[in-house]
């Protein structure tokens, strides 16, 4: 699939935009650099809990919208959450600070594109982080009529594909999906497509 129109941007207290067209159905294959996404979201009084934290709920949604956002970028086509392997809630994100969604996708299956999420907490005056969460997610590509559909293969062409890369396969705990058992030893797991879908 060859793109055919870019916008990007995020904001401070706003999601991230950003549109990506393909010309041609036909299948690319992509790096994982093109899925990574940073977006900050602040916390506002209406997504704290009654500790003046951002509520977990609220942190997940932002990780899912930022996920589903990575695996569309490298899918070229709509992507559903399938599955979340995962999710580590390590310090909370205090009112008035920034929530830092990180996210990409690191592996390809048939149908079905893993992405590595962490969240940060950050001070907007300073831009001080401390790491808050993290979490692998499956996504899987659909179409029109919300079927699962092909994706590309996922590369890692640069140094910084592969350390994100062996980053996030270092960090998962995979199990069985799409009738797959995933490998037991997590650093096996290095090609384009790996045991997920």
């Amino acid at each position: 699939m060859t793109p055919t129109a870019r916008t990007g941007g995020t904001g401070l207290g706003g999601t991230a935009r950003w549109a990506f067209v393909f010309a041609s159905p036909s299948l690319h294959v992509a790096s994982i650099s093109d899925t990574y996404i940073e977006n900050r979201e602040r916390v506002q009084p209406g997504n704290t809990n009654n500790y003046g934290n951002a509520h977990g709920g609220i942190v997940v949604k932002w990780m899912d919208e930022i996920g589903a956002m990575s695996a569309m970028r490298h899918a070229g086509e709509n992507c559903v959450t399938a599955r979340i392997n995962e999710l580590n809630f390590t310090r909370p994100v205090p009112r008035g600070d920034a929530c830092v969604i990180e996210s990409y996708a690191y592996a390809t299956g048939t149908t079905s594109i893993r992405v590595r999420l962490t969240a940060f907490r950050e001070d907007p005056r300073t831009g001080e982080r401390e790491e808050t969460t993290d979490s692998y997610f499956i996504f899987v590509a659909v179409d029109d009529d919300s079927n699962p559909t092909p994706v590309p293969d996922l590369t890692a062409n640069s140094e910084r594909c592969r350390r994100l890369r062996d980053k996030a396969l270092d960090g998962e705990r995979l199990e069985e999906i799409d009738g797959v058992v995933a490998v037991t030893d997590r650093r096996s797991a290095l090609g384009p497509r790996s045991q997920a879908g």
